[in-house]
């Protein structure tokens, strides 16, 4: 069974560290990242519908892992895009959240949080800490990598790092 470690952080740069950590333990898919736009560098393709991040002349639509200012972040494979969620306007968002937020326009991060078996009260404050310019950090694991997920996390600085 999977759990889950999740933290927010207060910089993009301790949050870019922590993920290039966990991407060279191992956990690659598993990572989500959730921030409001303007805390990822890049551009919006409104023609295509999703977050297009530069990094070395490739965006991370086309697949590009490595590289660029965002690339601890705008590194996580699959399910990249930004959304805008009523009340937080545009986020960016990556890993397997992108899926669950694609139907937060009703119940924001909270209520999508809630999906993934996050608390309410603890949902509502991430969502706050969010709006607020914060970088939401979650990993999926099973129970035996779950502790050293949440250890990388402390390491660089996660607020409220929480194991569920």
């Amino acid at each position: 069974m999977a759990n889950m470690v999740i933290s927010t952080f207060d910089t993009r740069s301790k949050a870019e560290q922590a993920v290039n950590e966990l991407r060279q333990k191992g956990f690659n898919q598993e990572i989500s990242v959730i921030a409001k736009e303007e805390m990822v560098a890049g551009r919006f393709d409104r023609n295509r519908g999703q977050r297009d991040m530069e990094l070395g002349g490739d965006s991370i639509s086309d697949g590009a892992t490595t590289g660029g200012v965002l690339g601890g972040l705008a590194g996580l494979a699959a399910g990249v895009g930004a959304l805008a969620i009523p009340g937080l306007g545009p986020l960016f968002a990556a890993g397997p959240i992108a899926g669950v937020l694609s139907g937060a326009a009703t119940g924001g991060i909270a209520g999508s949080l809630i999906d993934w078996g996050i608390p309410e009260a603890q949902g509502r404050q991430i969502e706050q800490d969010i709006r607020s310019g914060k970088i939401m950090v979650a990993v999926q694991s099973d129970s035996n990598n779950i502790n050293e997920a949440a250890s990388v996390l402390r390491k660089y600085g996660a607020n409220s790092v929480n194991i569920h």
